[in-house]
């Protein structure tokens, strides 16, 4: 049964992954930045510090909707398969379960976005 409303479930899910890919992207980071298996790793990190940019502005921005809002989301268990997920507002809660290959899924689809957006500019 769904608690919250459309809106807000969408901007919590939504910071809910941002926060989730750029966590992705610090990781890759840390790894290219140590034991690199390019030759050349500038260009990589060079992009990956351009989608950090792009991403921490986005998550800066629901973090504020989110506050005004007084919407919340927190980790509530993580199984194998599953992650479970509290979405909070309004006096309302509701549990989410998702995939951790649909999380996944998700992480990259916001990477490819983030990239997309790179080349309009």
């Amino acid at each position: 049964m769904r608690y919250l409303d459309q809106q807000d479930w969408e901007i919590a899910s939504r910071y809910l992954f941002v926060d989730m890919t750029l966590r992705t992207i610090e990781r890759d980071l840390n790894v290219l930045k140590q034991a690199s298996p390019f030759k050349i790793t500038e260009p990589y990190i060079a992009l990956l510090n351009k989608l950090k940019k792009v991403g921490t502005a986005e998550r800066k921005k629901l973090k504020n909707t989110m506050h005004q809002k007084k919407i919340t989301v927190t980790l509530n268990e993580k199984q194998d398969s599953f992650t479970s997920y509290l979405f909070a507002t309004k006096g309302k809660q509701e549990e989410r379960n998702y995939f951790n290959p649909a999380i996944r899924k998700k992480v990259e689809n916001i990477l490819n976005e983030w990239m997309n957006q790179g080349e309009e500019m």
